[in-house]
């Protein structure tokens, strides 16, 4: 078998851009008429310039290549331009070759991939959800506090065990910074009236985007620890292990990151420095399925858990399915609402949700497939903004609006 054309769709979310303002997939052929898709979660440059490097990718290390052969594939796009070390954008191109092949493979022994790395383990995967809370205009308003509250019982009443939410100011440029005592108090109450409507039903996910200088996470982290949140999420900005590890060393509150980390060596370094116990990584970004699975493994040398992040379309969603189905030390899946709206537009099988808990598909491969009517509706993206973008200015202490991508 081998791997003979590629095709990237560029898919433009409609508002509210649940998941990003756009989703780039990718279709894999083989010469005995096996089609695979995969999802590219990168967010650096915009799809104008993703599609051809994805494209060059495709040409240099996978095509007239066996699908089989993903440790071949990938070794050679980590070294590609010598290189041989994590590149976020190279890593996200083949995250999403990568899912495709194991589409491929998936489909020509007739079994889902998590069969195929480890076998199932997960019969359904607890999941949790941001909160969209909307106000009276029908608009997502995230200032809010008792908005926030009445979205977590909502989320409660369908069966979520855990819902999460960013009160902690405007993530921008030139983060971390220190939070202003307006902004810590806005956090501390977010937290206490969302743990007073939803009781002990749901777990809190404290869901911060590095915003914070070390100093500032501690006096966060010790406000929020009464409310017994499940995590902490990225305190400080990524890149400096030991910097986050210094919170974990003052707080009780459990520690998660890995979203912006790509590959097993940056994961590695996470650890071994003691700065999370909840890994996050994206099966789009972090250098594909097995990649994924590897980084799985250490974290059960750390006795540390994973918590797969997810803020993209549904490909990608579906391959994160995958790896958690088969993962011993799974804790919970990040999940975009119930799986609804664009997300389950965009498919022609939506991704089944019940009652708080996803369900891995049994059919062969992801256990998706792209509706191509709907693809090409919606394509190509024409907008200039990237997925997901900082603010450009340095925050301000009369700065207080919540963080939004």
């Amino acid at each position: 078998m081998k791997v003979v054309s590629m095709q990237t769709h560029v898919v433009a979310v409609p508002p509210p851009h649940l998941g990003g303002m756009y989703w780039i997939f990718v279709t894999l052929q083989t010469d005995c008429g096996i089609e695979g898709v995969g999802e590219v979660y990168a967010a650096t440059f915009h799809p104008d310039v993703m599609v051809p490097a994805i494209e060059d990718a495709f040409e240099r290390h996978l095509l007239g290549h066996d699908p089989h052969h993903i440790e071949r594939f990938w070794r050679q796009a980590y070294s590609s331009g010598f290189t041989q070390r994590p590149d976020l954008t190279m890593m996200g191109i083949v995250s999403g070759l990568e899912m495709a092949c194991w589409d491929i493979i998936g489909k020509a022994c007739g079994k889902p991939v998590y069969e195929l790395l480890g076998g199932l383990v997960n019969e359904r995967l607890r999941s949790y959800t941001y909160l969209y809370p909307k106000n009276h205009d029908g608009e997502y308003d995230y200032d809010d506090a008792d908005l926030a509250a009445d979205c977590a019982a909502q989320n409660a009443k369908l069966g979520f065990t855990a819902v999460k939410f960013d009160p902690a100011g405007p993530y921008t440029a030139y983060s971390g910074h220190q939070l202003s005592l307006e902004v810590l108090d806005r956090c501390e109450r977010f937290c206490r009236q969302v743990r007073e409507a939803v009781g002990s039903r749901c777990d809190l996910l404290v869901g911060t985007h590095g915003q914070m200088v070390p100093s500032s996470a501690i006096r966060l982290a010790q406000r929020l620890e009464k409310y017994d949140p499940l995590w902490f999420e990225e305190p400080v900005p990524p890149g400096q292990e030991r910097a986050m590890a210094q919170v974990a060393a003052h707080t009780s509150i459990p520690i998660a990151a890995g979203e912006r980390l790509t590959t097993k060596y940056e994961f590695f370094k996470l650890l071994d420095s003691g700065a999370a116990s909840i890994l996050q990584m994206n099966v789009g970004r972090v250098g594909g399925l097995l990649e994924a699975k590897k980084v799985a493994s250490l974290a059960e040398v750390y006795y540390a858990q994973i918590a797969p992040h997810l803020y993209n379309g549904p490909v990608g969603a579906a391959a994160s399915i995958q790896l958690a189905a088969c993962t011993p030390n799974f804790l919970i899946q990040e999940s975009i609402g119930t799986w609804d709206g664009f997300h389950a537009r965009v498919l022609k099988q939506p991704i089944q949700w019940e009652d708080g808990y996803l369900i891995p598909s049994k059919a062969p491969g992801l256990g998706v497939e792209l509706d191509m009517d709907v693809v090409r509706a919606h394509s190509p993206y024409t907008g200039k903004r990237l997925h997901l973008e900082m603010q450009r200015e340095p925050a301000d202490v009369r700065d207080t609006s919540p963080a939004r991508g």
